[in-house]
C-alpha cells in the first residue's frame, strides 16, 4: 500500500502542471547578512508575479523561510512583507549598538569592542560558561511573532529547515509539520556561542555544517521546475588570508559552504550525464533536464564586509542590506523573468563544476 502511494505521489509530481511563475527558493545562511535575503523576498513579493512552491533555508535563511511562510499564511503577500520587516527590525532592536558599514570606514573593517571581546571569550569559554542561564532573545522573538501551531497545521509552502546533528554530523531536515522555534534555533546554533539545541532528546548545531541550504528537497519533493538560489557566501573569495583571525574566518566560511558546493556540483554533473545519454530517459533524467536554476547573490557587497558584521544586526545595517537585496532582485527580474519555466538563467556547470 505504501509503495503504491509513493508511486502515485511520484507520478503526480512528474506530470502535474505548474505555471511558469512558480518557483522554489533555496535561502543560504549568513547571520545578519540574511537581511539581504529579506530584501530579495520583499522585492519578489512586491512584484507579485511569482508564487512559491517550496522554501529551503539554513540559519538566517531558515528564519527568512519560516517568517515568509508565516506571513503568507496570516496575510498573503502583504502579510509576508510586513512579517519580514517586523522580524528584522526586532532583530536589529536587540543589537547592542550601531555598526558603521561604509567601505573604507575603519570601524567597518573591524567590529565594535563588545563584539571583539565576545568572540575572544568564545575561544576560551564554552557557551554554558558564557551564558549559564541560556538566555536567547531570538527564541522569545520567534515565539512572539510566529504562531507555530497554525504554521504546522496549514503551511502555505513546502518548508525545509536544515540542522546538523551534533554527535553524527548528519543533516536533519525539519518539515513544515515539524516546525518550531527550537527547529529554527537549531538551524542557527553556532556551537561556539550557543549551547546545542535539543529536540526529542537529540542535540543539534547550525545547519550550515551539513547543508547551506539543502537543495535536494526542492528537486525531489516540489513540483516547481525553477529553483532560485539566494546566496550570501561569496563563491570566489578575495586574497588568501594570512593572519590567524583571517584564516579562522575563512576556514569557517569554507566549512559552511562546502556541502552546498558539493551538492550543486552533483546537480551539474548529473544534468550533464543525463543530457549525454543515448538511452531513453527515465523519470530522474527527465526531471534533471526540466529543472531550471537561477541565482541572486551579493558577492561584491558581502565580500567587502568583515565576517563579524554577521553578528551585528543594527537597524542601519539591516536596512542597507535589505535595500541592496531589493535592488539586485529588481535587476534580476528585469533580466531573467522571461527565462522562468523555459531555461536556467545561470550555468551551474560553469559555476559549480
Amino acid at each position: 500500500m505504501l509503495e503504491s502511494t509513493d508511486r502515485a505521489r511520484e507520478y503526480t509530481m512528474l506530470f502535474r502542471h505548474r505555471p511558469s511563475n512558480t518557483v522554489s527558493l533555496a535561502l543560504q545562511g549568513g547571520g545578519a547578512h540574511g537581511a539581504f535575503t529579506w530584501g530579495v523576498l520583499d522585492a519578489l513579493l512586491e512584484d507579485g508575479r511569482l508564487s512559491f512552491d517550496g522554501v529551503s533555508g539554513t540559519s538566517a535563511g531558515a528564519m527568512n523561510a519560516v517568517v515568509l511562510a508565516s506571513g503568507l499564511l496570516q496575510g498573503g503577500r502583504d502579510g509576508a512583507r510586513a512579517a519580514l520587516e517586523r522580524f528584522w527590525h526586532a532583530v536589529a532592536a536587540s543589537a547592542p549598538a550601531e555598526l558603521p558599514f561604509n567601505q573604507g570606514d575603519e570601524a567597518s573593517a573591524g567590529m565594535s569592542a563588545g563584539i571583539r571581546m565576545m568572540l575572544q571569550w568564545a575561544r576560551n569559554f564554552s557557551p554554558e560558561q558564557l551564558n549559564p542561564f541560556d538566555v536567547d532573545p531570538l527564541r522569545d522573538l520567534l515565539n512572539a511573532q510566529i504562531d507555530f501551531d497554525h504554521l504546522r497545521a496549514s503551511c502555505p509552502v513546502k518548508l525545509f529547515v536544515a540542522a546538523t546533528h551534533a554527535n553524527t554530523g548528519k543533516l536533519r531536515l525539519f518539515s513544515a509539520a515539524e516546525m518550531s522555534a527550537a527547529a529554527v534555533l537549531a538551524s542557527a546554533c553556532l556551537p561556539s556561542l550557543h549551547r546545542a539545541i535539543e529536540i526529542d532528546g537529540e542535540p543539534y548545531w547550525d545547519g550550515a555544517y551539513s547543508a547551506n541550504p539543502a537543495v535536494f528537497p526542492l528537486f525531489y519533493d516540489c513540483a516547481a521546475r525553477d529553483i532560485l538560489l539566494v546566496l550570501l557566501s561569496p563563491l570566489l573569495h578575495g586574497e588568501t588570508p594570512h593572519s590567524a583571525d583571517e584564516i579562522r574566518a575563512r576556514s569557517l566560511d569554507l566549512a559552511f559552504n562546502s556541502t552546498f558546493l558539493r551538492e550543486m556540483r552533483m546537480f551539474a554533473h548529473a544534468r550533464e550525464y543525463a543530457g549525454n545519454s543515448l538511452l531513453p530517459r527515465g523519470r530522474l533524467e527527465r526531471r534533471l533536464q526540466r529543472t531550471h536554476f537561477h541565482l541572486i547573490e551579493a558577492d561584491e557587497l558581502l565580500s567587502q564586509l568583515a565576517s563579524e558584521t554577521r553578528l551585528t544586526p543594527s537597524l542601519t545595517f539591516v536596512n542597507m542590506l535589505r535595500d541592496q537585496g531589493r535592488a539586485r532582485t529588481k535587476a534580476w527580474l528585469a533580466a531573467h523573468y522571461s527565462a522562468l519555466g523555459r531555461r536556467s538563467s545561470v550555468n551551474i556547470g560553469k559555476m559549480f563544476y
